[in-house]
Order: structure tokens, then sequence, then C-alpha cells
């Protein structure tokens, strides 16, 4: 029986739309979606949203996303406060999902992104499990040649993927996406930090600290250097604008 999708639900935060959603909602509407149109779907966390919401460009980036997910709990939970049926829907978890759940393995897969290797030990663990890996691509840390970009986007299309993960890290991986929108026929979903996690490079927060809302402080403690502006400037400036403009529907 084919899975019924409701209409989405839209609530704004800083100007961001995100759909109140939950893993399942999210996950169905993918699938939904399968067949060749293109489209991309953003993963809003507190630090990307807070940096997409100040930068026009990358607002109007966020404004035409298919579909952006409450990646961090406290974009969820602000969808709660307004009464909407929503909950954290991270990155990490909406790509094991798809991959994993035998409910969606119809689906083909292809995997941009991630340091040299990560895409394929990717390939190989979700294989393992029964999912439809049709590619994979480790881009270099610099900007592509048209060249080397048309190749890209010949492979993708060549493999015929319903759903192309990207791990550059936001808002790259964002830009890359509305970039080729209408040039890759598939469903663009930007999951940054997940090919490490996934991959094994990098270890995730225990569970309990995940449904705390408190995966940040162990990624923190983990790559104090790296990701300090991201929770101790960021998060903060993202309390004070939330506190002061608040939220409303869309």
């Amino acid at each position: 029986m084919a899975k019924i999708v409701p209409d989405d639900v839209i609530y704004d935060v800083l100007g961001v739309p995100i759909t109140a959603t939950n893993l399942q909602a999210a996950a169905d509407r993918i699938h939904a979606w399968k067949g060749g149109q293109s489209r991309y779907v953003g993963c809003r966390d507190v630090a990307s949203l807070t940096v997409m919401s100040e930068t026009p460009d990358l607002l109007a980036i966020a404004k035409n996303a298919a579909m952006n997910v409450p990646d961090g709990a406290p974009i969820a939970l602000l969808g709660q406060i307004k009464g909407h049926n929503v909950s954290r829907t991270c990155g990490p978890d909406l790509m094991e999902k798809l991959l994993t759940d035998p409910a969606y393995h119809d689906l083909k897969h292809f995997f941009y992104g991630g340091k040299d290797g990560i895409a394929e030990v990717l390939s190989q663990t979700f294989a393992a499990k029964g999912a439809q890996i049709v590619g994979t691509h480790c881009p270099p840390f610099r900007p592509l040649t048209p060249t080397e970009d048309a190749r890209v986007v010949a492979q993708i299309q060549n493999s015929r993927a319903d759903v192309v993960w990207v791990g550059i890290s936001s808002p790259k991986q964002d830009i890359w996406m509305a970039e080729h929108l209408g040039h890759i026929n598939a469903t663009m979903i930007g999951v940054g930090a997940a090919f490490d996690f996934h991959s094994g490079a990098v270890k995730r927060a225990p569970k309990w600290m995940q449904r705390a809302g408190l995966e940040w402080l162990f990624r923190l403690l983990q790559e104090p250097r790296r990701l300090w502006r991201r929770y101790l400037i960021l998060a903060p400036k993202f309390v004070f604008r939330v506190l002061t403009t608040g939220t409303r529907a869309a």
C-alpha cells in the first residue's frame, strides 16, 4: 500500500521555513518523491540556520528548498511551542533511516563528499544492510572546474540515483545543491557530518545525550578548536535573536 504523505506544515525560524515533521514523516516524503525530479533538502541546525538567516543569498537558498527539516533540538522545540507536531529530524538519523529501513530499499543512493575513502566506506556499510548504492564521488577541497563539474553531473545522472547524499559541510553543501538544482534529477540532501559518523571516522554522542539535546556538547568536547565558534558564538546568538524577534507561522 502506498504511503499517504500529508501536505507540509511550515513554521518560520528567523526567516527560514522549517517543515513541521519527524523522522518517519520526512523519510516517507523523500520516498514519495522517488522518480527523478530535481529538488534539495536542508537539515537545519542552530549554527547553519543562524548563518543562513543573516546572508541574503543563503537565505534564498533555504527558502527554495523542497524541505528544511529541524536538525537541531531547539529548532524542533520552537515548532512544538507553536503547537506543531514536530520532533528533531537530524541528518545522520534521516540518512540511517532511508538507507537501512527495508521499506525504502527500492531507492537508489549516491554519496557525494567526505574525505578520501569515506564515501566508499559508506557504500560498503549500507550496501551490506540492503541499500542500493549506485555511485560515490569525493570532490577535491577546491572549486571544481566547469569540465570537472560536468563530469560529476554526468556520473550522477548516469547512475539514475533517487537520492544524492551531500556531505561537504554547510553552507558549502547548500550552495552546491542550489547550483545543481535542475541539473541533477534526484533529491539532494545535505547531511554534513553524517558521512563521518556513519563511516566511523568520528564518534557520535551516546543516545542518551542525543535524546537530552546534548549532542552539541559532546561534539564541542570532541573538537573544541573547530567547533567552538559554532556552539559558543552562533548558538547564543540564535537564542538572542529568537527571544527578540520570535517565530511565526509561514
